[in-house]
């Protein structure tokens, strides 16, 4: 899309992927899980089935761990050891362990089919939405931001529900599973482990909530670098012309260098969770056995019991760490989730319209109507409230009235501009930078509506008709051309979807672009990739005006469409843009003043006015802007 007229970043703000920008935890943490369960919608068996592999994996190896019992005892405390039963015993603890095994299996591989058909329903929705949103949506957010929300965000989602959400559920489980046959085997001895249990608890509590404020900041770093890292790829060649690349390194490692220091603390303080967890295990361990041993040496506890209790010591306060990290990227994908469902709830692109574009033709008593096959004749249908229905033919019949709009609230970009373009008139827009033209063509299009006043088409409120509707209707050549990865006859085919070869072809002529595109290796089939960038800039608008021209549309809007063509090669085309604008309404911006001397109004603005308007000669005659401009043109000519 062009660039808007004197649009102004608001105070103390900073826009672009290098604007800084609060982070912090989730604002809505149980409205947000509750919505991702909705798009869990469907696989509530499947999950069932993974919280019973986890139940089975968890109590499977808790069981396996009490076994240890019977065959220490078996050996060591019996006077006839019974080999028989040892071997039976070792057996069911072996069957227990790999029933564990084949339910982690089980839960992972299960885990894998939620988890893709959730992000497929999430990410649909979150492209699906993206459609839908209004330009301004766009305009206030970094292409790297919103990619983020595909790749870091998304992922953030996968890991809570095919690890997070499960490794919680697995901890908490072996935690209660474990207390249990520790009491069993020695109450005693559990009040040890319980003991330094709370301990444990106030570092986890401590380290772990600074921990998961720093995960949730890295979060949104990421979409800062991606956002930044995005716009130096895409304007390599301005940071080059204006040797900048020690700006760019300069400003990609400061925001880098942020990132760094939330990666860092969020890291670093998880990663020493751990080891101190660890270390404190191995203490309640030594301690736990020191009395441990003391009691099997008094005749109270068994040694069968004791190796038991220990090993389930050490099952004990794995999980509690565990716990701890799990609720950290839980917190973390949560607000990258909110970030995904932010998008999704913005408010959509309204369109209240309710006038179409359908096929017409003229029936036996010479009146318009409705036809169901393509006729190449299109109309206005127009259903009132009395329940009549009116036909009005598309020509391209243009009136502004009193328009006045801003992009900003109270910076307006137009004042009470009025206008009007009848069928087949060429209508300029000249002017300095910033003076409207773009926001006139904008509004056309109603990628914004307009505060004030009035825009008629056909002799119908724009606002009535729907967006799509009016905008088959258009055809824009921008000046800034956007290809899609795609055949040449795929992106001149954009225009008009039921486009046959050979109107392609024709409309590639009207273009003056037919001679380039039957150099290239494939022709018409050459794969053009990164927008193009094994296409001229002049090549690439070339396709574009071609795209236009197979729209076949009634008005045409062109944005210095040919800006970025020699003017040896605007002399070849002349005569092809004048074949595609006849009998068709058409819109010019242009600051070269040649392209628009045989336009039959040209509008001059400035500052958001039409201060001067006529035809080439009258301008010429009052000696006014237009003639300052031109007259200072053909002097650098």
């Amino acid at each position: 899309m062009a660039k808007k007229d004197n649009m102004k970043v608001p105070a103390g703000k900073q826009m672009g992927p290098g604007g800084k920008g609060r982070f912090g935890k989730p604002q809505n943490v149980k409205g947000t899980f509750f919505r991702i369960l909705r798009y869990l919608k469907g696989y509530w068996f499947l999950i069932a089935l993974v919280f019973l592999c986890i139940t089975i994996n968890s109590l499977s190896s808790i069981a396996g761990t009490y076994f240890l019992m019977p065959l220490i005892n078996e050996i060591f405390e019996s006077p006839t050891p019974d080999m028989t039963r040892f071997a039976n015993t070792l057996t069911i603890m072996a069957v227990m362990y790999a029933i564990s095994i084949v339910a982690n299996y089980l839960q992972a591989r299960i885990g894998i089919s939620i988890t893709s058909g959730m992000l497929h329903r999430v990410r649909t929705d979150l492209f699906s939405k993206m459609q839908k949103l209004p330009i301004r949506f766009f305009d206030t957010n970094s292409n790297g931001d919103l990619m983020s929300r595909f790749t870091n965000d998304t992922d953030a989602m996968r890991q809570l529900v095919s690890q997070s959400i499960p490794n919680l559920f697995s901890s908490l489980l072996t935690v209660v599973g474990v207390f249990v046959m520790m009491v069993y085997l020695s109450p005693v001895l559990t009040i040890i482990v319980v003991a330094m249990l709370v301990v444990m608890t106030v570092f986890v509590k401590t380290i772990g909530g600074k921990s998961a404020k720093n995960f949730m900041r890295q979060q949104a770093e990421v979409g800062r670098v991606n956002g930044y890292i995005e716009e130096m790829i895409t304007g390599q060649k301005v940071v080059k012309v204006f040797n900048h690349e020690q700006d760019t390194i300069d400003g990609f490692n400061e925001i880098n260098n942020s990132w760094f220091e939330a990666n860092y603390k969020a890291n670093a303080l998880a990663n020493i969770l751990f080891p101190i967890l660890n270390n404190l295990s191995h203490i309640n361990y030594a301690i736990t056995a020191t009395v441990g041993a003391l009691l099997s040496i008094g005749g109270i506890v068994d040694l069968g019991t004791l190796v038991s209790f220990l090993t389930y010591t050490r099952n004990f306060s794995n999980p509690i760490g565990q716990i701890s990290q799990q609720i950290t990227f839980i917190l973390s994908a949560l607000a990258g989730a909110e970030r995904i469902f932010k998008i999704i709830d913005e408010t959509p692109e309204t369109d209240e319209g309710y006038v179409t574009l359908v096929n017409a033709e003229y029936n036996l008593n010479g009146e318009l109507v409705e036809s169901e096959k393509r006729t190449d004749m299109w109309a206005w249908k127009h259903p009132h409230s009395d329940g009549t229905t009116t036909y009005t033919l598309l020509k391209g019949d243009v009136v502004l009235d009193g328009v006045t709009f801003g992009y900003e609230e109270g910076q307006t970009v137009l004042n009470n501009v009025s206008l009007y373009a009848k069928p087949g008139q060429k209508i300029a827009f000249v002017g300095s930078t910033g003076a409207g033209k773009t926001t006139i063509t904008n509004l056309l299009n109603r990628f914004y509506d307009v505060e004030d006043g009035k825009i008629r088409y056909d002799g119908i409120n724009i606002n009535k008709i729907k967006k799509a509707d009016l905008r088959r209707s258009l055809a824009m050549v921008l000046q800034d051309t956007h290809l899609f990865t795609g055949t040449v006859r795929d992106n001149i085919r954009y225009g008009r979807l039921d486009a046959t070869d050979e109107q392609i072809r024709k409309a590639a002529k009207i273009a003056n672009a037919e001679f380039f595109i039957e150099h290239l290796p494939d022709g018409y089939d050459t794969v053009i990739t990164g927008d193009g960038a094994n296409l001229s800039q002049g090549q690439r608008q070339l396709l574009a005006i071609a795209r236009a021209a197979v729209a076949d549309p009634p008005v045409l809007i062109l944005d210095e469409a040919t800006s970025s063509i020699d003017t040896r090669t605007e002399a070849h085309i002349e005569k092809g843009m004048d074949t595609l604008m006849s009998g068709r309404t058409v819109f010019v911006i242009a600051h070269r003043l040649s392209t628009v001397r045989n336009s039959d109004a040209i509008m001059v603005l400035e500052k958001g006015e039409i201060i001067e308007r006529g035809n080439h000669d009258q301008l010429i005659e009052q000696q006014g802007k237009y003639y300052q401009l031109y007259t200072g043109m053909f002097e650098l000519d």
